[in-house]
């Protein structure tokens, strides 16, 4: 396995990418590494470059940077260069903590989308609160297209059952319609037109619309969505955790000594909630329906969720999750025609 590695992406690059490009090292030693950079301003964080290829980028595609305009112009960039090392083959999987719109762009404009898929989606993996055997979920999409047709989050409910079953190890995973009510005739017209479809699925366990409210209560494995709909969900849910936290910081801090005795016996129950509600330990969000693995994390992600993430690589890899996305695309192709046709009248 190789992974090409944008060494520059992230507020704390290099440094804390190429520490956890070290730890995945040690973690995955079948796994190359081909971290694209100014090896000047690499080199200097690499301790051991067992398995570790630095490739010169002169160029970096700023968090500021338009996406497809950084793409077009920047040619020299890690972004860039580490996207044609994954569409000429020579790299298997790319990753990136930085600008996500062009890592979204160069997935799409350089290693390009699978065939029959019209719209990859970015998916992200959640966790699920106090249900013994369902510790996460996926949810698609999340911001990859802002504007969906009822087609597209058709392919996604695809794209996210492979998903569940390679990488999460889901048999027959439970897909969800994210609507605004459980009942079949909710939401508005394109939701109406994905839940006939889905509900007539064959190789789909649908089980109807799902509120938000219900996510982290583990009601489906796979949730999907249009892209604006699934970024409001996300970022609201990583709001309102942190807003909980703060919350519960200051009234201890107001609670006098009684409460901050109280808040130290309680403080592994503290550690306990904070662990369920990190999921990046489940990696980083995916861009479901291109040809290779592209993977991006958190633009603040440091040297342990970096390392978590290629470890979720590696299971994509190894699991061959693309290859059954293609598999299938390729043997019903004419379904998917007939289905668009239907959806599109």
């Amino acid at each position: 396995m190789k992974i090409a590695v944008d060494a520059m992406g992230g507020d704390y690059a290099p440094k804390e990418v190429v520490a956890g490009i070290e730890l995945a090292r040690d973690r995955y030693p079948e796994i190359e590494f081909d971290l694209y950079g100014q090896t000047d301003k690499v080199k200097p964080f690499l301790n051991n470059a067992d398995h570790i290829n630095l490739v010169q980028a002169d160029e970096v595609i700023a968090m500021e940077d338009e996406p497809v305009r950084a793409i077009r112009r920047k040619k020299q960039s890690s972004i860039v260069l580490g996207a044609q090392a994954v569409r000429d083959g020579k790299d298997d999987a790319f990753f990136s903590a930085g600008n996500t719109g062009a890592l979204l762009a160069a997935g799409l404009l350089i290693i390009g989308r699978i065939k029959g898929i019209d719209r990859p989606g970015l998916t992200t993996t959640l966790p699920v609160l106090n249900k013994p055997d369902q510790d996460q979920f996926l949810m698609l999409d999340v911001g990859a297209n802002a504007d969906s047709k009822p087609f597209n989050l058709y392919q996604y409910a695809i794209l996210g059952k492979y998903y569940a079953q390679t990488v999460m190890g889901v048999k027959n995973p439970r897909i969800g319609l994210l609507n605004n009510g459980t009942e079949a005739d909710k939401g508005d017209m394109v939701h109406k037109a994905v839940h006939e479809v889905l509900a007539t699925a064959k190789d789909l366990n649908f089980i109807g619309n799902v509120e938000s409210r219900e996510l982290l209560n583990g009601v489906a494995d796979v949730v999907v969505t249009d892209g604006f709909t699934g970024n409001a969900v996300l970022k609201n849910t990583e709001g309102t955790a942190l807003s909980m936290l703060k919350l519960i910081k200051s009234s201890i801090m107001a609670g006098g000594i009684s409460g901050k005795l109280g808040a130290a016996m309680l403080k592994p129950v503290f550690k306990d909630i904070q662990s369920k509600m990190d999921y990046s330990k489940y990696g980083g969000a995916v861009l479901l329906g291109v040809k290779a693995p592209v993977i991006k994390t958190h633009g603040s992600a440091k040297a342990e969720t970096i390392a978590n993430t290629i470890g979720q690589i590696q299971t994509m890899l190894k699991n061959h999750s693309v290859d059954n996305v293609v598999d299938y695309f390729d043997a019903h192709s004419e379904e998917m025609a007939q289905a668009k046709a239907d959806m599109q009248k």
